[in-house]
């Protein structure tokens, strides 16, 4: 499976309306595939959305984008909101969960990690190692690597129902030595994964999206 997620910069104001048109226009894109989450922003760059699909491959995806545009109601008509697009295939780590519709948030902290190049198996298995105790604290919604789009990046999305169970949570895993899985690594004589770069943001879903 990959996840194509599509990140929107729109106009100040105009998210009301662009959420909107979008949910217009999916009721007949999902036809052809379904939406995993949609969000936009609260907190970190404002002014974005960012919906995530799933497909099987890349020629599921090339094949149902075709199908949807033919049907002349895709995409939705947010063009005049729009000041930048950009759109990242991401392939799931195998221990990452499936994004899956349900009620889990409704704050998601996005945070997206660029490794320094060949670390993939390193970042692979200090993850590995470390996140079944994390997980035990607040939910894993997704993580995964980047294939096409921005280069080296891993992406974890989590879930939390309020931003003082967010910095709670943060906070408990740390002091408990499980978190970040650096420490972890640290502690079992692994390698420490060099990231190079690092960014947060704090979501949240539109109505329509199946992860909430």
């Amino acid at each position: 499976m990959i996840y194509e997620i599509r990140t929107y910069d729109i106009k100040p104001g105009s998210l009301a309306e662009v959420e909107k048109r979008f949910a217009e226009a999916y009721e007949h894109r999902k036809k052809h595939s379904l939406l995993a989450a949609f969000f936009h922003t609260e907190i970190g760059p404002l002014n974005q959305i960012i919906h995530i699909w799933p497909y099987k491959d890349l020629e599921e995806r090339t094949r149902i984008r075709a199908a949807a545009v033919a049907d002349k109601t895709w995409p939705p008509k947010t063009g005049e909101f729009l000041t930048a697009q950009r759109s990242d295939i991401f392939i799931p780590a195998p221990f990452s969960p499936e994004l899956k519709p349900g009620k889990v948030g409704p704050y998601f902290e996005m945070r997206t990690y660029t490794y320094a190049p060949g670390a993939l198996p390193n970042v692979l298995d200090n993850w590995g190692n470390a996140l079944p105790e994390r997980v035990k604290l607040s939910p894993l919604c997704f993580c995964g690597y980047s294939e096409l789009g921005g280069l080296n990046k891993w992406l974890h999305i989590w879930a939390y129902p309020t931003l003082d169970a967010r910095n709670n949570t943060r906070d408990k895993a740390k002091d408990a030595g499980i978190w970040p899985p650096s420490v972890v690594a640290a502690k079992n004589g692994g390698k420490s994964i060099p990231y190079v770069m690092q960014e947060n943001k704090i979501v949240m879903p539109a109505k329509f999206s199946p992860v909430q």
